[in-house]
């Protein structure tokens, strides 16, 4: 399994909000790649990033998301994956563009599915990873401000169907708040369609790392955001646990 460092940049910061609401950020670092930097000091194999003015569709920090983003690329040779605000074909190349690895759709393919298969095409099925954000069992969209008629299973079945064979799940409820990951959910979804999961969004100690790490299924992942800024435990700690 494999540890994913987040870094959720806003303005140009590295901030962590709660459950995603605007309202709650707390600025972590004013120097995302610094941040970057040391996670691949302590041994991190990859990093995600999430930009959250794209998510909220907020121009007032886009230069200095995007300036940020490119740094943090350039900072470090561990591949990072980045999601947040990619609405369009033009959108997700200039990301890749930045020499990020792979790209996380989430309003994208929600709202335009019929065209995955055209982004596979386009850019490559191993560059494409779709979020599948979910609040009560429904798909949330545009920064999870939106909640979409279609439950995560139900969207997943589709998604998978059409070619994605990877992707993120987060339990919106437990974004951010340290209450433990909802690896039932994560499971259920990658034993219903198929997929490979990263779950996000909870993780508050290293209980849910072994949690995961044991876990059977196509749980190929776990993200890790405010355990790790709040100090609940480190990365190297998290890392020495999938050793065990």
């Amino acid at each position: 399994m494999i540890l994913f460092p987040a870094i959720d940049v806003r303005h140009g910061k590295c901030v962590r909000l709660l459950q995603g609401e605007p309202g709650t950020e707390t600025v972590y670092s004013d120097d995302p790649a610094d941040v970057a930097l040391q996670y691949q000091e302590q041994g991190a194999q990859w990093l995600h990033v999430v930009n959250l003015d794209g998510a909220f569709d907020d121009p007032s920090g886009d230069t200095t998301t995007d300036d940020a983003i490119q740094a943090i690329v350039d900072s470090v040779d561990i591949p990072v994956q980045v999601g947040g605000g990619l609405r369009t074909f033009a959108d997700i190349e200039y990301v890749l563009n930045m020499g990020v690895s792979r790209v996380v759709l989430g309003t994208f393919a929600v709202e335009r599915t019929r065209q995955l298969p055209d982004v596979l095409g386009w850019f490559g099925p191993e560059q494409i990873l779709v979020g599948i954000d979910a609040r009560d069992g429904k798909v949330a969209t545009h920064g999870w401000q939106k909640t979409a008629d279609v439950s995560a299973i139900e969207f997943g079945k589709e998604i998978r169907a059409m070619g994605i064979t990877h992707v993120v799940h987060t339990d919106i409820s437990r974004d951010g708040a340290l209450s433990g990951i909802n690896l039932p959910a994560s499971l259920e979804l990658a034993e219903k369609t198929g997929l490979r999961v990263i779950i996000s969004g909870g993780v508050a100690s290293l209980n849910d790392v072994r949690w995961a790490n044991s876990a059977d299924g196509n749980i190929e992942g776990l993200i890790i955001g405010k355990a790790l800024y709040s100090g609940a435990f480190t990365l190297p700690e998290a890392l020495a646990v999938l050793k065990e």
